[in-house]
């Protein structure tokens, strides 16, 4: 006999099956799929054990016949690849979200599989079933319109799979997160998940639209998202970029709460987070992450789905292009936000406000009274004592003031707060650190060290965008050894690294020569900073070290330049850092993604005093 034989067909299924359902999410994710493509606006998700016991998906799609349901349990037979005049498949024009036939086979590879459908023309459903393989005839059945898939068992028949899988809470929640995802792409469809009996999500059709889609969002990502969220609108040669971003003060401490779907498909991909991360890296500390959900739609010929068995990862022909539609269209969104901060900011300060017991010296009993508790949100603590003068700010206020005036507008009125001064007129000073300033409804609470940062800040970045970053020659350039695709990596992007400061040139194999560095940088260990750009062009496609650097170095300029906390101002310095703030993008959160200032409504104010 020879070496090589021919694998069995039920080994053969089971190979595919512990690439294709590598635990009872990616199962669920493959049928919820199959049930979008058939055009259900409907799907209920039961599930028990985590998944592993039970799980069963009813939708009222199109349904499947007798004929289809023996040929839609063999491997790869499906019916979304439509053949041309030849009898080829395209796989380059993918427009649903399965394609490769092998869910149905795989999962009745490894767990006890049963199908009831029924096509809306047909007076009988038809089920089958198929257990570790094994597949029995297909007889009718009573049901209604549509599908319905059980699943019981899974991976019995492969038990050494069932070691790797993880708790019964760990992969309950994983089903929710597949099904949250796919709820969040389709926002036209019903879904509904229970666990055993606990119903774990309940969500309703939504209109077509924007509205409809920032309300699904909102029901899954949380009322706060759909109130600090900006809308994403951009297109660039025929890609179409939709959906929201959170302002830069709404943000989380990991990476969960960032959401990319290509055509209607959840993806996870590298080049889309580092595209984020770079729009957002002037508003946050490189330890917050904002909360996004992106859909990007384009041509099916140029983005390849047929990556990986489990579809979560894509390949764009032009990544470079959708990147830079991504990075444009968020900072584009965040600008229009000026000096916008969410209503989280509000809601923390508040909820610091909490009621407290203490003595009563005048009465010998206690009272109630309302005090600080400890901070929240990640606020900043107050900066030192500030020794300088306060730059140019009184100048500054008169020539705001003068253009305020020339556009009929009073910034510096002793009178009632008009409604065209956003954040109102200063009224005082808390501890020589906090504005108080009075809106038409409310009070406006400024950090004036963290606000002023900013505005130094965006005045240091636009004159180095009018002027360019300004470079030192070294005196004896600096060359790099690397590893050769590292390097001609580098030597590629020469021309926008030099932008940025940064003069490099290729040194024979592997191996580059650094002649000029942006002279803000002072001391610099040139070795270090050519390799953490070499691994970011590697991983993300983008400079993000020198970008960042240059920031760091801007925001500590911007800290040390700026009023400090226990400078007293007077009312004309006040009412022009509020006059700059409302007309300077991004003044609603210092460098480091921290609030500069907190906005109480008058609602608010009197809630707290128990007048409503």
């Amino acid at each position: 006999m020879g070496v090589v034989r021919r694998l069995s067909e039920g080994t053969i299924n089971r190979i595919a099956a512990g690439e294709v359902v590598e635990r009872p999410a990616s199962a669920v994710k493959e049928l919820v799929e199959n049930a979008l493509d058939a055009g259900a606006r409907h799907i209920d998700i039961v599930i028990a054990g985590g998944g592993r016991d039970l799980i069963r998906i009813t939708d009222d799609g199109s349904g499947m016949s007798a004929d289809d349901l023996a040929l839609a349990i063999e491997r790869h037979a499906t019916s979304k690849l439509k053949a041309d005049e030849t009898g080829r498949e395209d796989l380059h024009d993918i427009a649903t979200l399965g394609f490769r036939g092998e869910a149905l086979p795989s999962i009745g590879a490894v767990a006890r599989l049963s199908i009831l459908s029924r096509t809306p023309g047909s007076d009988t459903a038809h089920r089958v079933t198929v257990e570790g393989g094994q597949v029995s005839p297909v007889e009718p059945a009573a049901g209604t319109v549509g599908t319905r898939i059980e699943v019981r068992d899974l991976f019995f028949a492969t038990p050494a799979r069932l070691k790797f899988l993880k708790g019964e809470r760990a992969e309950t929640l994983a089903v929710a997160d597949i099904v949250k995802r796919l709820a969040m792409a389709h926002p036209e469809v019903a879904f509904s998940l229970t666990n055993e009996t606990r119903n774990m999500l309940r969500l309703e059709a939504e209109m077509p639209g924007e509205v409809g889609q920032l309300g699904r969002l909102g029901a899954i990502m949380g009322r706060d998202f759909a109130e600090n969220a900006i809308g994403i609108d951009a297109a660039r040669e025929n890609i179409v970029l939709k959906g929201f971003a959170g302002l830069p003060t709404y943000n989380r401490g990991t990476a969960q709460m960032q959401f990319l779907f290509v055509n209607g498909r959840p993806v996870r991909d590298k080049l889309v987070i580092g595209a984020v991360r770079g729009a957002y890296a002037d508003y946050l500390a490189r330890d917050r992450h904002p909360a996004v959900a992106l859909f990007v739609e384009l041509d099916p010929r140029d983005v390849d789905v047929n990556v990986h068995p489990a579809k979560s990862e894509v390949r764009f022909r032009d990544a470079g292009l959708v990147r830079g539609l991504i990075v444009g269209a968020l900072r584009h969104a965040l600008h229009e936000a000026g000096h916008r901060a969410s209503t989280t900011v509000a809601d923390a300060a508040l909820g610091a406000l909490r009621p407290v017991t203490q003595p009563s010296f005048a009465t010998g009993g206690f009272a109630r009274s309302y005090a600080p508790s400890a901070p929240q949100g990640g606020f900043a603590e107050p900066a030192p004592a500030w020794q300088g003068a306060f730059a140019d700010l009184g100048a500054h206020a008169a020539r705001i003031v003068a253009e305020a005036e020339a556009a009929d507008v009073v910034p510096l009125s002793a009178d009632a707060p008009s409604p065209v001064l956003p954040l109102g007129v200063a009224r005082g000073q808390l501890h020589e650190t906090y504005i108080i300033a009075q809106t038409v409804d409310g009070i406006v609470i400024v950090d004036q060290h963290a606000a002023h940062e900013r505005l130094v800040y965006e005045r240091m970045k636009k004159a180095m965008a009018e002027r360019g970053v300004s470079r030192q020659i070294l005196l004896i350039p600096e060359v790099v050894e690397l590893d050769e695709a590292d390097a001609e990596r580098l030597a590629a992007r020469a021309g926008e690294l030099a932008e940025l400061g940064f003069v490099l040139e290729g040194f024979g194999a592997g191996a580059v020569v650094i002649r000029e560095v942006p002279a803000i940088f002072g001391k610099l260990d040139v070795g270090a900073l050519v390799r953490d750009l070499a691994d970011d062009l590697s991983e993300m496609e983008e400079a993000l070290s020198l970008k960042e650097k240059l920031e760091d170095v801007c925001g500590t300029i911007a800290c040390h330049g700026s009023v400090r906390a226990g400078r007293r101002l007077t009312a004309e310095e006040m009412n022009a850092l509020l006059r700059e703030m409302e007309v300077t993008p991004h003044s609603g959160q210092c460098n480091h993604g921290r609030p500069t200032y907190v906005e109480l409504k008058l609602t608010d104010i009197e809630r707290l005093f128990g007048r409503r």
